[in-house]
């Protein structure tokens, strides 16, 4: 170093001395290591150990590994109370911490160890908006659980609760779900939010081989986190960035692996806000597009039996992505953070059971897992975890049921006020009008324990948990908030859904309609004050993300 360069830097030297550097490290490249880690997320109570396997890692390969915090909230314990309205608001939050700690300290590259709902995508919002080299790994999905033989996982101890109610089982039954749902650490065990968004971010090419699937509690997850650490400064020394990575070619494979997996609809929300960052309108219209050439492979809690565990058993993501290349639906010459093309990642990784990966000549449906409807209902947009849905309730039609807020609901559903041929709307629950886009696992989780999940749907401009099931429709858009439709619907209103048309809308005049838009008057914001008041004031709708608008 050069005497004007080492007077420069004096003082930040002096402060790196203070960390107990040494000046070999001090002259190796300083690399951020993003920790989630906390002692109330069950999906991160394990980053400890991921952490010190990528700080080893990193160290192996020549560079000094330094560690900060990322905030992350529980969505699980979150449900059901106010705490949901502050779950999807951390994703900002988590990108926007990230991006100060980031250039206050100069690091020269990252590692991202997130692992739940919005860790992962604030975090790869975050890497889109730094563009330094970056790669991620997470902390790896909860084994599931077993109860009478069976495995389970969250969602059964969620619809044991409603089950319990309609006195469809015993207290002590109910006790046996709740002790053995959850057995260890982890993401939950099935294709839930977080685990959809880390096998994303193997599809995207910003993690490596297995980052979505190796269970939390697996050796191998340690392995993983050790090459990711060493990987890193292989990135850093080509320059590889994230938006060398995250193409619109890229997010165009994510969805179509979103379509094949069946991931959560929350998927939705979160690659258009991180394709955002990277510079790219990702509009959900191409969403039916890609869905009507992808069929869906997999069924995986809680659409179906099977889980991440045996998903990663039957080779992962990367023997999903061959599975649909052998249709051509898969770009396979994007870079990725492995250094390799997708092609080259993917050759040769073979699909082992033919009933977790289903192959393509044979898949659950020629369509995808997911589904964007449009209609007088839902102008803009919203969304349906298609794969999760009875068949009998992929057309429906029924009087509305309308709440203002996810309490009233669950009020109407435990009481046994919602019966079969029924579609419950539940509004002012979006983004602005939430504030925070409410999750509601619990009421469609209600739904499903009493029995009622082949004969009523859910309608909401909220969102609902990757471990949600049936005719959940969400991120209705404009929401209610704004004057979107669906706070125009009443009581009674004949509702008509048909998710393979891809429609919804109510019955009602362009008359009565305007009628209806005229006499409608905003609602006093429900929170006025503090971090949730400002989100408010910046958030777009659903169908955009629900990204900060700062003009």
């Amino acid at each position: 170093m050069n005497s004007a360069a080492v007077t420069r830097t004096s003082p930040h030297r002096a402060l790196l001395n203070a960390l107990g550097l040494t000046n070999e490290e001090m002259e190796r490249p300083l690399i951020g290591i993003v920790s989630s880690k906390n002692d109330i997320v069950p999906g991160h109570m394990n980053l400890d150990k991921i952490v010190d396997a990528v700080k080893l890692g990193v160290a192996m390969a020549g560079g000094t590994p330094l560690v900060f915090p990322a905030i992350a909230v529980c969505d699980g314990l979150a449900m059901g109370h106010q705490g949901m309205k502050y779950s999807l608001v951390t994703r900002e939050l988590i990108a926007d911490s990230t991006e100060a700690m980031t250039l206050a300290h100069a690091f020269d590259a990252l590692v991202m160890v997130p692992n739940c709902d919005k860790n992962v995508p604030g975090l790869l919002m975050a890497a889109a908006r730094l563009n330094i080299p970056t790669i991620f790994v997470s902390g790896g999905p909860m084994l599931a659980g077993k109860v009478d033989g069976h495995k389970i996982s969250f969602s059964n101890v969620s619809e044991a609760v409603a089950e319990f109610q309609a006195g469809k089982i015993t207290r002590e039954k109910l006790l046996e779900y709740e002790n053995k749902g959850c057995p260890t650490c982890g993401s939950c065990s099935g294709m839930y939010t977080a685990n959809s968004m880390n096998c994303l971010t193997e599809v995207l090419g910003m993690g490596l081989k297995g980052n979505g699937t190796i269970p939390a509690v697996y050796s191998a997850r340690i392995q993983l986190a050790k090459h990711a650490g060493m990987q890193i400064m292989e990135l850093l020394k080509k320059n590889i960035r994230p938006k060398d990575i995250m193409t619109k070619e890229a997010f165009e494979n994510a969805l179509t692996l979103d379509m094949a997996l069946g991931c959560s609809t929350n998927s939705m929300l979160h690659l258009p806000a991180i394709a955002h960052e990277c510079g790219i309108e990702l509009n959900l219209d191409i969403a039916n597009d890609i869905s009507d050439k992808t069929p869906n492979l997999c069924h995986l809690a809680p659409a179906g039996h099977n889980f991440i565990e045996e998903l990663d058993e039957a080779g992962g993501i990367y023997a999903v992505m061959n599975e649909l290349n052998k249709l051509g639906l898969v770009n396979t010459d994007l870079l990725t953070c492995s250094g390799k093309t997708v092609g080259e990642n993917i050759s040769g990784c073979i699909n082992t059971n033919r009933e977790i990966i289903r192959p393509v000549e044979n898949p659950y449906s020629k369509t995808g897992g997911i589904a964007v409807l449009k209609g007088n209902l839902a102008p803009d947009s919203c969304v349906v975890k298609r794969s999760a849905v009875a068949p009998e309730m992929l057309k429906h039609q029924g009087p509305a049921r309308v709440f203002d807020c996810e309490e009233d609901a669950m009020e109407a559903i435990n009481s046994g006020k919602i019966v079969p041929g029924d579609v419950v709307v539940i509004r002012y629950e979006g983004p602005k009008g939430g504030p925070g886009m409410r999750e509601m696992l619990n009421p469609t989780s209600a739904i499903m324990g009493r029995g009622l999940g082949e004969s009523v749907a859910l309608i909401t401009d909220g969102r609902f948990s990757g471990a949600t099931r049936g005719a959940a429709i969400g991120h209705v858009s404009p929401e209610a908030a704004v004057g979107g439709n669906i706070a125009l619907i009443e009581e009674g209103d004949i509702i008509q859904i048909d998710i393979m048309a891809n429609t919804i809308n109510f019955a009602i005049s362009d008359t009565e309609l305007e009628k209806r838009r005229s006499a409608w008057k905003p609602r006093k914001p429900r929170i006025t004050s503090g971090y949730l008041a400002r989100y408010a004031a910046l958030v777009t709708s659903g169908n955009r993300g629900a990204i900060l608008e700062y003009n």
